[in-house]
């Protein structure tokens, strides 16, 4: 029950206050080592970690549920804890389940203090973090838990895109309540302890005759190789937290605000001599685009987001000159950097994150083309290609296109061209900006003339090294204007910061409307 006594002495009203203040924080002795012997932490730990040290404020510590069937225990903060505190010293807004009481379920009075924190945060114009650690809805609470779901469902549509929203998975995380952390911008996992899937393994076994266990069906490596749910995993919590505080390094408090700025002692007109011989003369060749990354951004350090999904292409966050950008780059070490359909997706969503928040993007092309066959046809690679030209084509940020090698086809119009209106497109000698490859273009534009050749083999070479001269190269594109400029690899870093810096100014304007139908 709740606490009620007559008013005394302030010397007793602060002993009082002490006492239950003590009692909020109590964690019952067995449920913590349930907790350790599963290898998780304790949330109070977790959102203590998570914050610039000392700067956590507690909301809501004294809140208790009010159901009847639970009356004989009603602890303090009823299984959540919420409040804010400073992280690199910007105000962010958090809650930490916890599973030690009622294993982190959630009921009426739970959904309420975490709808109050986003609201807050969402007044406030910070971003919020999640950390999820529950076993779902509270049954004696009934249709109240799922309402409460759906009321912090609402505020997560209601943010979206307009504050942060990071969701740390430090446990199980099923059924309705997966929704909500999939409605963030960022899911972090920590490996063997986390897991979320919509039905459990037992409902499948039992629906399906499949046997599979929580791990297979959904756990961290799971989401982050197969699904595309989670963006990050991390080999323990402290590492998930590291790369939580990490994360919102890069991002503003708000869509209102610039992102923050950090200085580097990179100099802006360093060059990128390395580059200057990373391109096979081979076009068939792989070579790996994370090396042109690190060459460019400030001080080698790139930030990536979903490294173990769709490695056909790369995203993640960086800086250029101080300022923070995102990242997306074909990646010819991987299917030859083609798009498909996880990539397509993978890329589009990273693009409108980016939007979203005003952060500027830095393309960087090497793409043969669109992933040909029947699966991919069949799977909807139109629809799916077409939500990354969609994301492109409205972003409004400054947006800035590299092309290293291949920009083949209508990959190469998705990929942030200047038909896209990319701000600055440059390119590198080596680039090839063309329909398609020389010798499939040959194939089929002289295909009756080397069917009536003498020697056609020959011919077939002269027609090549022809189309080559012509077309396998970015000067037509950049006699169009398509291209801005053909650089040296090694001028790179600086020819990008200085797009950079004169484009974060850009403004758009757009015609009035609700929003776009994006092609999902």
């Amino acid at each position: 029950m709740t606490d009620r006594h007559e008013p005394g002495t302030t010397a007793e009203r602060i002993a009082h206050l002490e006492e239950l203040r003590a009692r909020s924080e109590h964690i019952d002795p067995k449920a913590e080592e349930r907790q350790r012997a599963r290898g998780k932490g304790l949330a109070r730990e977790r959102i203590v970690a998570l914050f610039d040290a000392g700067t956590f404020r507690e909301i809501d510590r004294y809140a208790q549920h009010r159901n009847a069937e639970l009356m004989d225990r009603r602890p303090y903060g009823d299984g959540v804890i919420t409040g804010h505190g400073l992280i690199h010293g910007r105000r962010v807004f958090a809650f930490s389940q916890d599973f030690t009481v009622f294993g982190g379920s959630l009921g009426e009075v739970f959904a309420e203090k975490i709808c109050k924190v986003m609201d807050l945060a969402l007044r406030y114009g910070c971003p919020i973090i999640g950390i999820n650690d529950s076993g779902g809805a509270r049954i004696q609470e009934g249709v109240v838990s799922l309402g409460g779901y759906a009321d912090i469902f609402q505020r997560n549509i209601d943010a979206s895109g307009v504050i942060p929203q990071i969701s740390l998975i430090m446990g199980p995380c099923a059924g309705g309540a997966v929704y909500s952390p999939a409605i963030t911008d960022f899911i972090l996992m920590v490996r063997e302890t986390s897991h979320m899937f919509i039905t459990g393994p037992d409902v499948v076994r039992a629906v399906t005759g499949e046997e599979v266990s929580m791990e297979e069906l959904g756990g961290a490596d799971t989401h982050a190789e197969k699904s595309g749910v989670c963006h990050l995993v991390c080999e323990d919590e402290a590492a998930c937290i590291a790369d939580a505080r990490a994360l919102i390094s890069f991002l503003p408090q708000n869509n209102l605000d610039a992102a923050p700025w950090a200085p580097t002692d990179d100099p802006a007109d360093r060059e990128c001599t390395e580059l200057d011989i990373l391109i096979p003369d081979s076009p068939n060749k792989p070579y790996d685009m994370h090396q042109v990354i690190r060459s460019i951004v400030d001080d080698g350090l790139f930030f990536e987001i979903q490294p173990t999904y769709a490695m056909n292409i790369l995203t993640g966050f960086a800086r250029l000159n101080g300022h923070s950008i995102g990242i997306v780059g074909n990646q010819p070490g991987q299917l030859a950097g083609v798009l498909d359909i996880a990539s397509s997706e993978k890329a589009a969503r990273f693009v409108r994150t980016c939007d979203a928040f005003g952060i500027p993007i830095l393309t960087l092309v090497d793409v043969p083309g669109f992933l040909p066959g029947t699966e991919q046809e069949w799977g909807g690679i139109i629809r799916h290609g077409a939500k990354l030209l969609y994301a492109y084509g409205e972003a409004t940020v400054p947006k800035l296109t590299l092309i290293t090698r291949k920009a083949y086809g209508g990959a190469y119009d998705v990929m942030g061209s200047k038909h896209l209106r990319a701000d600055v497109n440059l390119a590198w000698p080596t680039a090839e900006v063309a329909v398609m490859g020389p010798d499939g273009a040959v194939n089929v534009v002289y295909r009756k003339e080397l069917a009536e050749a003498a020697n056609p083999e020959q011919r077939r070479e002269e027609l090549i090294a022809d189309y080559k001269a012509r077309f396998s190269n970015p000067f037509t594109a950049a006699e169009r204007g398509f291209v801005d400029d053909v650089i040296f690899p090694r001028e790179s870093r600086q020819a990008l910061v200085d797009a950079l810096e004169a484009s974060l100014t850009k403004r758009v304007e757009r015609p009035r409307r609700k929003h776009g139908n994006i092609p999902l």
